[in-house]
């Protein structure tokens, strides 16, 4: 298969549309489009935003193909004029995004888009595709990192949903609190180091015998000296037999304490508690009070959970599927919505409640109190409230859908930032992008400026989300007008 151009992982109707806006010359309106989620997966509170970075990759790829390119999905007489106009057309308008790592709210902007209509609107289905797999995998990662204060890897690339999504999935992962991946791409890709350890193949590669597991793991060691050492003991018989040869290989090749990369074994089945309790209880006995113990085997955050409350004796965890492929709720929500024209506000009603969207060219703060996260306001660019915010002056915030709940901050009693930056301009990134390490500690520190109840990973309380009155007005008068032209529409 030919190198994919990212830009054109697209729908076709995409692309009707914008023959249709070409054909009746509103190709240069300028369109406002959010990119936000309505509800997070699995009852969480919040996602963690990842998938910025590919997006302004994406953007930059919009225009990068030869006019010939289009025939293969446009083909005829029809389309000769819209494929001569996408042959010449680049993205030059502006887009605003959170940063990855940031943790986002339903219906917050996460990333806007501000361009002539048909760039804006051919930009939706590659930035979903992105942005979806993304903020799956980082959310459930955090979870499963929240479940313990143990290291937790990601190494899910053999279940993942294709080549992309490994190499994507182990940055996500990482960016929400993973120590690391096992992908080789995603480490390399991000100047960090990929992780391993050793499948069960290697030692049985060496005959199914005990003497055979013993030569794999003296072999092992020898070849890896100088090297972080993992063996695995559950091939055979963890306590019987795979326990004591590690032991036994490790003292053979003069590994011990003093080993200065460290030193440990992994269980990937039987029932993790039990066994490695009894793998330490042996392990001190020898000695080796420093060797870590390392446990895998459809892992998620519930077991984890589990394994920590009954005292298991593990030192890291492996998770695989259940980050890789966000197994649980394997489809995030986002959506890519118009929001205004020309300056026009414009909204989508639908029967469903929460499907109606929050009109016009937004920003959304996060408000602060003595260095904990308050109350997250999203309002209008340049309505009251967020004047009142930029100058510092007091801030009045009302709850959307109960009136009687409202919050004043004095000037001077808060602190707040604004959760979306712009990151290209006139068609041009104007912010270099963080490396993986600037992300993930951008991620940790916002976290922890949360409540341990917004954090916690059953029933967590709700953070507190609202938007501006102005904001909240101009949604109500176009819904209003919008139902009076419905009540008094009929057709002769």
């Amino acid at each position: 298969m030919e190198n994919i151009n990212l830009a054109y992982v697209s729908d076709k109707y995409q692309y009707t549309m914008g023959k249709s806006y070409l054909d009746c010359g509103k190709q240069d309106s300028i369109a406002v489009f959010n990119l936000f989620y309505r509800k997070a997966p699995e009852n969480n509170n919040w996602a963690v935003v990842s998938g910025t970075e590919e997006v302004i990759e994406m953007v930059n790829m919009l225009g990068s193909e030869p006019e010939s390119f289009y025939e293969r999905f446009l083909p005829g007489d029809e389309y000769k004029e819209f494929r001569s106009y996408l042959g010449t057309m680049r993205f030059t308008g502006d887009v605003y995004a959170m940063r990855e790592g940031e943790i986002a709210f339903p219906n917050q902007p996460i990333i806007t888009v501000v361009a002539p209509m048909i760039q804006a609107q051919v930009l939706e289905t590659p930035m979903l595709c992105i942005m979806n797999h993304q903020m799956a995998v980082a959310t459930k990662a955090s979870r499963v990192c929240r479940a313990t204060d143990k290291p937790v890897s990601e190494f899910g690339s053999r279940r993942a949903h294709g080549p992309w999504a490994a190499v994507y999935g182990g940055k996500a992962a990482q960016i929400a609190g993973c120590a690391s991946s096992s992908n080789i791409l995603t480490g390399a890709f991000n100047e960090v180091a990929s992780t391993g350890t050793m499948a069960h193949s290697f030692i049985t590669a060496y005959g199914s015998t005990v003497e055979g597991e013993h030569e794999a793991f003296n072999d092992y060691i020898k070849t890896h000296r100088g090297e972080n050492i993992i063996l695995l003991i559950d091939t055979y018989d963890t306590l019987k037999c795979g326990i004591k040869n590690a032991i036994r290989s490790f003292i053979e090749n003069g590994i011990d304490d003093n080993y200065p990369y460290g030193y440990g074994v992994r269980l990937d089945s039987g029932d993790l508690t039990y066994l490695s309790q009894s793998v330490r209880a042996i392990l001190d006995e020898h000695g080796m009070h420093k060797c870590k113990i390392f446990a895998t085997n459809g892992l998620d955050e519930y077991l984890i959970t589990d394994l920590e409350r009954q005292g298991a004796r593990i030192d890291s965890y492996g998770v695989g599927d259940a980050i890789a492929t966000s197994k649980a709720a394997p489809c995030f929500g986002n959506v890519y919505k118009l929001v205004q024209v020309d300056g026009q506000p414009v909204i989508k009603r639908s029967e469903d409640k929460i499907k109606l969207i929050n009109p016009g060219f937004q920003i959304s703060w996060r408000i602060m109190v003595n260095g904990l996260n308050d109350v997250d306001v999203t309002c209008l660019r340049g309505d009251f409230t967020d004047k009142a915010i930029r100058d510092g002056e007091e801030v009045f915030v009302r709850d959307e859908y109960d009136s009687y709940k409202f919050k004043t901050f004095a000037a001077g009693s808060y602190q707040a930032r604004p959760l979306q930056t712009k990151v290209i301009e006139n068609g041009k990134r104007i912010l270099p992008p963080y490396s993986l390490e600037e992300k993930k500690k951008y991620y940790k520190e916002t976290l922890h400026a949360f409540s341990p109840a917004e954090r916690r990973l059953i029933n967590p309380h709700y953070y507190k989300v609202d938007i501006s009155d102005d904001l909240y007005n101009a949604k109500m008068n176009i819904i209003g007008k919008l139902v009076k032209e419905i009540e008094e529409f009929k057709i002769d």
